[in-house]
């Protein structure tokens, strides 16, 4: 006995189409705070949701792009003052 509907295919994209416009905000929000962690989430959540076909891809390789960027600067930052952390 199924007491729930079955998940339609419009969840599925709801879905992702919400994890592109999550990993662009992280992406965005790691460039300023947490970049040591929000970066990496926006990697995988972008990555997940350009594997499972999300209709807005430009903003799943933007916040891809801004999650790499995140740790780029991180990088840039340990390397200047060989610390995890950065005061202005």
């Amino acid at each position: 006995m199924q007491l729930t509907a079955p998940a339609s295919r419009r969840t599925g994209i709801r879905d992702t189409d919400g994890m592109a416009v999550a990993s662009f905000v992280l992406g965005l929000l790691g460039l300023l705070v947490l970049n040591v962690f929000l970066g990496p989430i926006a990697i995988v959540l972008a990555s997940v949701a350009l594997w499972r076909g999300t209709e807005r891809r430009g903003r799943a390789l933007l916040g891809l792009g801004l999650g790499v960027a995140d740790l780029l600067i991180l990088a840039a930052f340990v390397q200047s003052d060989s610390t995890l952390s950065w005061s202005l």
